[in-house]
């Protein structure tokens, strides 16, 4: 009876742990599919950016291709025939860059709301935008040699010039843009802090009847201003220091430089602002 008794609870036992595992599997399984899932989104959305950038550069090879069958300066620019593929290759330029135009256009709407944050991909679309332009530029020391030699060439759709003048547009619109994203993120990772003695801070109006940042009219000017990306440690130069602002446990370290004075060592700098953007530390 005593046999069956211990096996009886040895198997309870058993399947308990196997239960338990079958459930943290699960859970793995589910953090792995999910996990998967961003991954592979990511992934799709790079090989539809990078499939834009080959088309882009396949264009300009094209174009480039085109310009070199245009010879004004050594071909025979007499007959008509000629003439004719000198206008034919133009009109295909002109088209091929109103299609790299708009295609690069779309890449950087793209981009801009991409959860792909690449500094490298957004250095690429600005050097295409570049050479757009240059491109444009010599299609247009081109446009001028074929005038002097009265090959007139009937453009379609928006002329050489117009194109150029929608490029610098787009070009403005794009810098003007990308200043006032990159202001808006910098903006996002400005945090704030102060440390003094408690009657500093009260001078000062951060410490008021016990309360830290009470109202707004204590003094901002006091505050340094900081990158929450770059700035991780801040050095106290006291011997005594207790945070008054309120920053999640674990995302933070207080730790003693050699002259046993606090240094305050941000951890995980997106967890430790979350709750406050400002920080006040006093020190004694």
């Amino acid at each position: 009876m005593k046999k069956i008794l211990i096996c009886a609870v040895a198997v309870t036992t058993l399947a308990s742990c196997f239960g338990g595992s079958g459930k943290k599997e699960e859970a793995l399984n589910r953090e792995r599919d999910s996990l998967m899932m961003v991954i592979n989104e990511k992934d799709n959305e790079l090989n539809d950016i990078m499939g834009i950038v080959n088309e882009i550069q396949d264009g300009f090879r094209r174009i480039n291709e085109a310009e070199g069958r245009i010879m004004v300066k050594d071909g025979d620019v007499e007959s008509e025939s000629t003439k004719q593929m000198i206008r034919e290759n133009m009109l295909f330029i002109q088209e091929s860059m109103a299609q790299n135009k708009e295609k690069i256009s779309r890449l950087q709407e793209q981009l801009r709301s991409s959860t792909i944050k690449a500094d490298k991909l957004k250095k690429m679309v600005d050097d295409l935008s570049a050479q757009l332009e240059q491109q444009t530029r010599r299609v247009q020391e081109l446009q001028a040699e074929l005038a002097e030699k009265n090959i007139i060439i009937t453009m379609q759709g928006d002329s050489i010039g117009v194109l150029n003048d929608n490029l610098n547009l787009l070009t403005e619109d794009n810098r003007s843009k990308s200043e006032k994203m990159a202001q808006q993120d910098r903006d996002l990772n400005t945090a704030w802090f102060v440390f003094g003695t408690k009657s500093e801070l009260k001078e000062q109006k951060i410490l008021q009847d016990g309360d830290v940042l009470r109202s707004n009219d204590f003094n901002k000017d006091y505050f340094t201003k900081i990158d929450i990306r770059y700035d991780k440690e801040i050095k106290l130069y006291s011997k005594n220091a207790k945070l008054l602002t309120t920053h999640p446990a674990g995302s933070y370290k207080l730790e003693k430089d050699k002259k046993s004075q606090y240094v305050l060592v941000i951890t995980d700098p997106q967890t430790f602002w979350s709750v406050s953007k400002y920080l006040v530390i006093q020190v004694r």
